[in-house]
């Protein structure tokens, strides 16, 4: 008999453990995925950031080249004609 409340007794040790090992873990996963989000949001800003500094290097290239201060007079006609098109396409489409 006494051998029986003996594996009863360490079946519940073992038990406790499990279960202190289980809330750890679920505990653990919850701070993980929250950093994972955490992460997933400041790559998203980054990116966000990333696309923003290239369309303000494109714009300071255009400002450049339409100053006229080097002598690329003829990228800075295909930059001003280049931007005439899109303009003109942006006015095709807000015309339908």
């Amino acid at each position: 008999m006494s051998n029986i409340l003996e594996a009863i007794h360490s079946l519940e040790d073992k038990l406790q453990t499990l279960l202190s090992n289980y809330e750890f873990l679920k505990k653990e996963n919850e701070i993980l995925l929250q950093n994972t989000t955490n992460f997933q949001h400041k790559i998203l800003e980054q990116q966000q950031f990333i696309v923003d500094q290239k369309r303000a290097f494109d714009v300071l290239k255009v400002a450049k080249a339409i100053d006229g201060s080097g002598t690329n007079t003829r990228d800075t006609k295909l930059k001003i004609n280049t931007l005439i098109r899109e303009i003109d396409k942006c006015i095709i489409q807000l015309q339908d």
